[in-house]
């Protein structure tokens, strides 16, 4: 589903990633560890498209992404792929019901009862109307969850997504990702330094200035 072939990213003189290569299958939730620093997060923009590699390509279904101009990576991302981003990117002038329905509404298929079930799953059932200025960190963290899975997307990307749950609710919302990813045969590419929760991913990997190595 996911290949990356010899991708390599710098920054200001600063190698990044340098010929990376892995191929991640459909169905595969794949944790991702390492030091901070060694580009985890650049890893994934760039598997999305929301930066270009200096070398290499990410192969998508078959499809480089280099091979795509901005509007045809936008409805790639749009229908294909799902994001929780350790920055939430939740809009605050939205409802939370609004917020998580926004990926469904880009694609012309809203379903208010899908994502009344998402609020719910995240433990915010009957706070549909409430707009995130009335929110925690950890909270909006969950509607920010909740939106990456609304649209059951082909192959999720989560960076960080329990970094500021408490254990017991990390815990939940990792097997809810899990059961979602299962459920659709999706497939998950989660960066995280949680061992806890790469416990519950199908294998982890290590990215270390080297490369990617099988743990």
């Amino acid at each position: 589903m996911l290949e990356l072939v010899n991708l390599s990213k710098s920054y200001g003189g600063r190698t990044v990633l340098a010929s990376l290569s892995h191929r991640f299958e459909a169905g595969e939730f794949v944790a991702v560890m390492g030091e901070s620093g060694v580009g985890k997060s650049t890893l994934l923009n760039l598997v999305a498209g929301l930066d270009a590699p200096d070398a290499g390509d990410v192969i998508v279904d078959g499809t480089p992404m280099t091979a795509l101009d901005d509007d045809a990576a936008t409805r790639l991302r749009r229908t294909r792929m799902g994001f929780i981003f350790q920055a939430f990117h939740v809009l605050p002038h939205l409802t939370l019901a609004q917020n998580v329905a926004l990926p469904l509404l880009l694609n012309g298929r809203p379903d208010p009862e899908r994502v009344a079930r998402m609020l719910d799953a995240v433990g915010l059932g009957g706070r549909d109307g409430d707009f995130p200025r009335q929110l925690s960190g950890g909270e909006m963290q969950r509607v920010a969850i909740a939106r990456a899975l609304v649209h059951r997307p082909a192959l999720l990307l989560a960076d960080e997504p329990t970094g500021n749950l408490d254990p017991e609710t990390a815990d939940g919302i990792l097997h809810l990702l899990r059961a979602e990813i299962k459920a659709s045969g999706a497939g998950a590419i989660m960066v995280t330094h949680s061992h806890a929760a790469a416990a519950l991913a199908d294998r982890t990997v290590v990215l270390t200035r080297s490369g990617l190595k099988l743990t």
